[in-house]
């Protein structure tokens, strides 16, 4: 399938704005939002600004903040476009929202958000639930999205992420060929930057590797992010999958936070702390300070108390 060009943004997403030059991959904390979404408890606006400031300071360049979406559904996030207007005045970083229709788009833009992430679902069953469209017709609001991303004066990036990718607790297995296609239609409604998502956590590192190399086959390096899941104990080996891939940029949630509340089985994220752990001891640059994140860490604990936190590196720390 012949790309047509990527159209110049503002700043690069991989390399720009908030990202400085000794990073060999990106770690979008998703916390803010993923991890938050399924919480049991809904953290302060004060506490969520004191948090992300605390990540932004431990060096993570972009931070997923809030979604736009209905507060009646989600109320953990409702008080969104604060925190994105709190996020921007935070030198440094690329703030994130992830948007499930065009609606959420134009608030979102509205907000000044830098980067806009749009779910579309691989599995029709999962899709309906999480955003009441089939796959293709999520594939028409990508465009209207781009549409409005590229009409507005700041012109924010926008990254699709391709849910269930590997698989659905809903409807099983989703054949890499819907994947595939999906690749190539949201390529064609203009996506620049696509990500594949382990939603539920079902993914193991061939599987990973496969439907990377397929998927750059289809659609080249418009593929370039990861985001795992960590159900089943595999979000480390499929982040080391992808790594030997080519992927270089992750989304992690601090202490394995997350959830998605529209996928029955969907727990924790990969945790960022642990992520970054793994690459910095491998020799790979995060330009992420792990004490830092486990200052963080304390902060995220304290504002959600009872809250399950996860993560290996915190249990090492606190046995040494």
């Amino acid at each position: 399938m012949a790309l047509p060009p990527k159209t110049p943004y503002p700043f690069d997403i991989h390399s720009g704005q908030g990202h400085r030059m000794d990073r060999d991959i990106i770690i979008c904390e998703v916390g803010p939002r993923d991890g938050l979404q399924n919480a049991r408890t809904i953290m302060a606006t004060a506490d969520k600004h004191r948090w992300i400031a605390a990540l932004a300071a431990a060096g993570l360049p972009e931070i997923e903040v809030g979604s736009f979406v209905r507060p009646d559904l989600v109320p953990q996030l409702a008080d969104t476009a604060d925190v994105v207007a709190q996020a921007l005045t935070i030198p440094g970083i690329v703030v994130v929202a992830l948007v499930p229709n065009a609606k959420g788009a134009e608030r979102a833009i509205a907000a000044g958000a830098h980067k806009l992430t749009v779910p579309v679902s691989a599995s029709r069953a999962h899709s309906l639930s999480n955003v009441r469209m089939e796959p293709l017709q999520a594939v028409d609001q990508v465009r209207r999205i781009i549409e409005l991303a590229r009409a507005a004066p700041h012109r924010p990036a926008v990254e699709v992420g391709i849910s269930t990718a590997f698989g659905c607790s809903m409807q099983g297995e989703v054949p890499e060929d819907d994947v595939i296609r999906l690749a190539e239609a949201l390529v064609e409604a203009g996506a620049e930057d696509l990500c594949l998502s382990d939603t539920v956590g079902m993914a193991n590192p061939r599987q990973v590797k496969q439907l990377i190399g397929r998927t750059r086959a289809a659609v080249g390096d418009r593929l370039g992010a990861l985001h795992l899941h960590d159900t089943r104990g595999r979000a480390l080996a499929n982040a080391l999958a992808g790594y030997e891939a080519g992927i270089r940029a992750y989304d992690g949630a601090l202490a394995g936070l997350g959830g998605c509340p529209f996928a029955p089985g969907a727990s924790g994220n990969a945790a960022t702390e642990d992520l970054v752990w793994m690459f910095e001891e491998m020799g790979v640059r995060t330009g992420v300070d792990l004490d830092g994140l486990l200052r963080a860490r304390t902060m995220l604990a304290e504002a959600l108390p009872g809250e399950a936190l996860h993560g290996h590196l915190h249990q090492v720390k606190r046995a040494a």
